[in-house]
């Protein structure tokens, strides 16, 4: 992925149902910022040049995570969403990352599905909890 990709990305999140925060994670300049980490692993599945899907990777030099996966409705179940998947955990694992990990969010029972057909277990009761410095980011 490139800065370049940022509208096609945000249109692709758009039509997947995934949410959006322009002022917060999903600005324009975060993720050209995000971009430029050597932890990133941000990749665009494309079909005739045009972004079909795109999965956000990272790590923390412990644990990989898989975040923002996005396929095309009309691309689902042609295994891009696993393809890209895949392509995350094969780079994560060259720079020594043995765990990969996502949340999932409740309700979201597509995902769940997903992830558990590519071998992704839940992890017990686990209690997640965040801090907003602004409730729009």
């Amino acid at each position: 992925m490139r800065a370049e990709d940022y509208d096609a990305l945000v249109t692709l999140w758009r039509t997947a149902g995934l949410p959006y925060k322009p002022k917060g994670r999903d600005a324009r300049e975060a993720i050209a910022r995000q971009l430029r980490q050597r932890t990133a692993i941000y990749l665009i599945a494309e079909v005739d040049a045009g972004i079909v899907g795109a999965v956000l990777g990272t790590h923390d030099n412990r644990k990989g995570w898989v975040n923002r996966l996005a396929v095309l409705p009309a691309y689902r179940r042609h295994r891009v969403g696993a393809q890209l998947v895949a392509e995350v955990e094969r780079r994560l694992a060259a720079s020594g990352i043995d765990i990969f990990a996502c949340f999932i969010e409740d309700g979201n029972d597509v995902s769940k599905a997903f992830f558990e057909e590519l071998g992704y277990e839940r992890f017990g009761e686990v209690s997640y909890y965040r801090k907003r410095r602004y409730s729009d980011v």
